[in-house]
């Protein structure tokens, strides 16, 4: 993305600073980048002196923050230039919207110049009562609203009351187009206003899913993310009503001193003018405009939590170079079955039926597993998983073979996938399937970018959410979390190399083209024939790629080509060649680094390249977590009894808790209020997805197939 650095843009970048409590600086510095074609994860990672050292998030931050007060600077030029071409605009309505911070702000300050459609206020006008308002908002003791009103009766306004009630609606208009009063109004909503839902007449007894929701209320400062969400779609899909607004009472006692100057006749009208107003055009409005923005703040959250769980989903630690054979378990259409090479190749594939034919099953896994040498087993968690893990763990190999049961959402999207059909289009879908699940265990992430984030089952009302911004964040998360890992050049798939810094979809394809033209990448320079990777592409890819075993050994780290040249003096400064700085560990501890810096290169830079070139090729998925079973006499939610302890695995972490699978087909809530024996603020703070755990059964609903577990109480 390219950002402007044209003028006002400074103004921009101190605007974004403040409003993100970031060093002013360090937003120039990331604009400028943005300005020059750079990605986020290339900035976070080669580019930290210049930016004081930002992480991903905050470059992000400030990317999103930059396009939206660019936005909010946009309507409001847009205004200034109707109000110019209409010759409405004056000094003081220009220095107004000038310092407007947003456009809810703009657009209240440009209200009252809108064309509008005709509105009661606008006919009282053309009905000559304008000037009745007038009168009556001096509110002059003195004054008889009716005796004034009378002189106002006309054929379209055939008595006193008639005159009174139009001008009323002129006065309404004004009050509820005043900025400084929608304002303060707007100030009581952000501070005091409820959010209220109620069950609509006759939806009751067939929506149980909302029935806590049927008499509910609460500020929209406490209200939760996915109690929000949750309202939201119980009034979309037709079963709840909501309501959204302060009392009305401390509205208007805030308003009407505001407008009511003392206590005369013409006071009253006044006042009864500016309960209209709040009713009838300020409260509707701003109800709009807060359910607007309390959906923003509930989307905001859900979509955090589902990147977050999505960014842990990802780095699992991956098997690495492990020949597998992954069973894709299913009954009446048997178990299909791959044998995986150590790569990642299908070497053979068939079906098993071990409910029907178990000893040729049974023999069947036995010859593929030494045929292929297996080293894991791999079984999807789906329907019949448990029992196929079972009859699997049964058997014996004459070796033992880890028995993994491996998580399978997503793989029914791939197999349908036009990556799929690419990739195998000679099998069948339900294989392709089983090849998604062993491959996601041989390495996750090169494996699940294959699959739309939203379907791998990590996310929060997923659904509910603005689904561009969803979209936007999770491409965020995938970029961030493959170039972070690194990337071989030799063996990644288009799909994960699209994520790559710098290259994206159209150029990936090209890549592997080239690489499957003209073999193996020897070093990185190569990359530059290809066709359509240019200088600028080269620089923001290629310290994210990794060649192993290629020409020169810095190739294999995350030291980036442009500092090849620094490493090579470190190395002629100690009297070796520049590859025996990677893994070298005693020659790094030779090196001084103040020694290199420049003003080019900082200290920041420097320490990074060493700590790169301690361990070349190293993952930062690696983990020592021991290999996980559920507990084997337990199958079904029927198998469960309260109180019982059992080893689970964290699916997903909601704002509310978090689901643990214990191998029952349904997994089981862990309250936020069950995680820990202290406060947690998040669920975040104590589990993340993939966690291996311990939990407690304290409650089993067959019924509504739910089941309510504890950590805290789980030792």
């Amino acid at each position: 993305m390219i950002l402007s650095t044209g003028p006002g843009s400074t103004r921009l970048y101190r605007k974004v600073a403040d409003f993100l409590a970031l060093p002013e600086e360090s937003v120039t510095a990331v604009a400028s980048l943005f300005g020059s074609g750079a990605t986020v994860p290339f900035i976070a990672r080669y580019r930290k002196e210049a930016t004081g050292s930002l992480d991903e998030v905050a470059i992000a931050s400030v990317r999103d923050a930059l396009i939206r007060i660019k936005q909010v600077d946009e309507r409001r030029e847009s205004i200034l230039t109707t109000l110019r071409e209409r010759k409405i605009l004056t000094i003081d309505l220009q220095n107004k919207l000038l310092s407007a911070d947003t456009v809810a702000e703009i657009e209240d300050i440009y209200l009252p110049y809108r064309p509008k459609r005709q509105t009661r206020a606008s006919v009282a006008r053309d009905r000559g009562l304008a000037p009745l308002a007038a009168v009556l908002r001096i509110q002059d003791v003195r004054l008889s609203p009716e005796t004034a009103a009378v002189t106002f009766i006309t054929p379209e306004v055939p008595t006193a009351a008639d005159a009174l009630a139009g001008a009323r609606d002129i006065i309404a208009e004004e009050i509820s187009e005043d900025a400084d009063l929608r304002g303060m109004i707007r100030g009581i909503y952000a501070r005091s206003a409820h959010l209220s839902s109620g069950v609509v007449k006759g939806k009751g007894e067939d929506s149980s899913v909302y029935a806590g929701y049927f008499e509910w209320d609460e500020l929209i400062t406490r209200a939760a993310s996915h109690r929000v969400l949750a309202v939201m779609r119980g009034e979309r899909e037709g079963v709840l009503r909501l309501h959204l607004a302060p009392p009305e009472d401390v509205v208007l006692k805030e308003l009407i001193p505001r407008v009511v100057t003392g206590s005369s006749a013409a006071s009253s009208e006044v006042a009864a003018a500016a309960t209209d107003a709040y009713r009838r055009l300020i409260a509707p409005s701003l109800e709009r405009e807060f359910f607007n923005t309390i959906k923003e703040r509930a989307d905001t959250e859900a979509i955090s939590v589902f990147a977050e769980n999505l960014r842990h989903l990802l780095l699992a630690a991956p098997a690495g170079e492990k020949r597998v054979l992954a069973i894709d378990p299913g009954y009446r259409t048997g178990c299909k079955f791959v044998c995986l090479d150590a790569t990642g190749g299908v070497a053979e594939t068939g079906v098993i039926y071990p409910e029907t034919k178990r000893t040729q099953a049974r023999e069947t896994l036995i010859r593929l597993c030494k045929t292929h040498a297996i080293d894991i087993i791999a079984i999807g968690n789906g329907t019949a998983g448990r029992e196929t893990e079972k009859f699997v763990k049964s058997i014996t190999f004459g070796r033992p073979l880890p028995v993994l049961l491996t998580s399978e959402c997503g793989a029914s999207v791939y197999s349908a996938s036009a990556e799929a059909r690419r990739e195998f289009p000679d099998l069948d879908i339900t294989l392709r399937g089983a090849v998604s699940i062993g491959r996601r265990v041989q390495d996750p992430l090169a494996e699940l970018v294959k699959i739309d984030p939203k379907s791998l089952g990590v996310g929060q009302y997923q659904h509910d959410v603005d689904q561009n911004r969803l979209a936007a964040k999770l491409v965020d998360v995938v970029e961030q979390t493959v170039n972070a890992v690194g990337v071989n050049l030799n063996t990644a798939s288009p799909a994960l190399l699209a994520y790559v810094s710098g290259i994206g979809p159209a150029l990936a394809e090209k890549i592997v083209a080239y690489r499957t033209e003209h073999g193996p990448f020897r070093n990185r320079r190569e990359l530059l024939n290809v066709p359509g990777v240019g200088p600028k592409t080269f620089e923001q890819a290629a310290g994210f790629l990794r060649i192993i075993g290629g020409d020169n050994p810095l190739d294999m780290t995350g030291v980036h080509p442009e500092r090849y040249s620094l490493v090579e003096r470190m190395a002629a400064d100690l009297g070796v060649s520049a590859g025996r700085l990677a893994g070298g560990a005693e020659l790094l501890k030779r090196i001084e680094p103040e020694k290199y810096v420049s003003p080019n290169c900082g200290l920041v830079t420097i320490t990074d390249i060493i700590e790169e070139l301690s361990s070349p090729g190293r993952d930062i998925r690696v983990t020592d977590e021991e290999e996980f079973s559920f507990d084997s006499t337990i199958h079904e939610i029927t198998d469960l009894t309260e109180g019982m302890i059992l080893p689970g695995i964290v699916t997903n972490v909601t704002a509310f808790g978090a689901f643990v699978d214990v191998g029952v087909h349904q997994d089981g809530l862990v309250h936020i209020s069950e995680l820990a024996d202290r406060f947690v603020a998040h669920p975040s703070e104590v589990v993340t997805v993939g966690k291996q755990t311990r939990v407690l059964v304290l409650a089993i609903d067959t019924a509504r197939n739910r089941i309510s577990l504890s950590m805290k109480r789980a030792v």
